[in-house]
């Protein structure tokens, strides 16, 4: 189709690129502050030490920890989804597809900075590849990050050929930039055939990476002594886990983004049920490795894992534990079960992915308040340092996909049109 046709025909989709109203600069300027602030904040703790922060012996891994494995988390469900979705020809994804893949980039950008916060001397965190051992689970880790990442901003700008192309044609102004992008994309059939191969090839590559990352992350935990992490269970509990956290992220974007820049005609209540089943099976999956997780512990584990327990159930920690539970299983449960529209499933998502952050809290944080060792037992409270790098990671991670939303489509105008086609 020729390209004016198409992107008339998909005015809806390329409008938000041409709008920077009131409402836009309301939501990124507190934005651009809190990110901003953050650095400010890692300034304030690159000049003064990690005694700024609320760290201490035996409390080594805290905020920073719980953040890192958090954004990786989310970045699963992202190029993983999209490519499962593609490879088994689910054409119900194909409006998830472009703000999946954008997710994946961002959090896997947001993720690993937080290793960085976590350096005593951040300056030469460069140490980690030129000194690498790789008898060392960190080093595995860095590979597999480093690796997604690469991985995942080549299949997001890959996808996105066909669109630049179109927009190189649509925004003469922006031709500097989107002109260099298209590789002189035309559309061709040979174009076409090049890039359905490399599509291809790319979903099944980013399925086994994508799973190898929160695999080995989970690694860094369970192949040491601590108390509640040296366990089996803990890589298929992470990636699950990592997934089910993702697909609740895609949904909040996705609403937001529906109700934004009124995109009802392409992401229907249809669209949304498929996504809120996947949710809720994950839901129950999350819910089966937990129990099974804690059971093994109460039943068989020492004295050591016994007090990590409960310190959760009855302890120090049962309110958020308890929390969890609520947030992670019982609201989605409830909402999901019956009702799968986007009135239900925002809030879902959202309980979804705040009980998920507690998880990681909790995975870390109580294990290392009980050291094995002859030494105090920990206690933990977040200085003003961590939680301001927090903010800025969060507003940093908001800030870039709306700037991306200004630059390119949200959704797929190539898969939305070879779609109806087929229809």
């Amino acid at each position: 189709m020729d390209s004016e046709v198409l992107a008339t025909k998909y005015d809806q989709v390329l409008k938000p690129m041409t709008r920077m109203g009131w409402p836009f600069w309301v939501t990124v300027f507190p934005l651009s502050i809190l990110f901003l602030w953050s650095f400010f904040a890692f300034g304030w703790q690159y000049q003064w030490g990690l005694g700024e922060t609320g760290m201490g012996h035996p409390m080594s891994w805290t905020l920073y920890l719980v953040n890192f494995v958090f954004f990786i988390g989310i970045s699963h469900a992202g190029a993983l989804v999209s490519a499962v979705l593609r490879i088994t020809h689910a054409r119900w994804g194909t409006p998830f597809g472009r703000a999946a893949e954008a997710v994946t980039v961002f959090a896997l950008a947001a993720g690993p900075t937080n290793i960085l916060f976590d350096l005593g001397r951040s300056s030469r965190f460069y140490w980690v590849p030129l000194h690498a051992q790789f008898k060392s689970p960190l080093i595995w880790d860095f590979t597999c990050i480093m690796t997604y990442f690469t991985v995942s901003v080549i299949f997001l700008y890959v996808l996105m050929i066909p669109d630049i192309g179109l927009l190189r044609d649509r925004f003469p102004g922006r031709k500097w930039l989107y002109k260099p992008l298209s590789l002189g994309w035309t559309g061709t059939k040979d174009q076409w055939r090049t890039i359905s191969k490399t599509i291809g090839f790319l979903c099944v590559a980013v399925i086994p990476i994508a799973v190898s990352v929160h695999t080995v992350v989970s690694w860094v935990f369970g192949l040491q002594t601590q108390p509640m992490w040296f366990s089996t269970i803990f890589a298929p509990y992470f990636v699950t886990g990592a997934i089910f956290s993702g697909i609740a992220t895609i949904i909040i974007v996705t609403i937001a983004l529906r109700r934004i820049y009124h995109l009802e005609k392409y992401l229907t209540p249809y669209h949304f049920n498929n996504m809120g089943l996947l949710l809720l099976v994950f839901t129950l999956l999350w819910a089966y490795f937990t129990f099974a997780e804690h059971l093994t512990v109460a039943y068989a584990g020492g004295s050591h894992e016994l007090d990590v327990l409960w310190s959760k159930l009855t302890g120090r920690y049962a309110l958020l534990f308890w929390i969890m539970v609520l947030l992670c299983f019982v609201i989605p449960f409830s909402l999901l079960v019956f009702k799968r529209s986007p009135k239900f499933l925002l809030p879902a998502s959202i309980s979804v992915v705040i009980g998920m952050w507690l998880e990681r809290f909790l995975i870390i944080i109580p294990s290392l308040a009980h050291p094995r060792l002859h030494y105090p037992r920990g206690a933990y409270m977040p200085s003003w340092v961590e939680w301001s790098m927090m903010a800025g990671l969060c507003a940093g991670f908001t800030l870039a996909f709306i700037l991306f939303s200004k630059f390119f489509p949200v959704l797929s105008i190539w898969e939305l049109e070879k779609e109806a086609q087929e229809n």
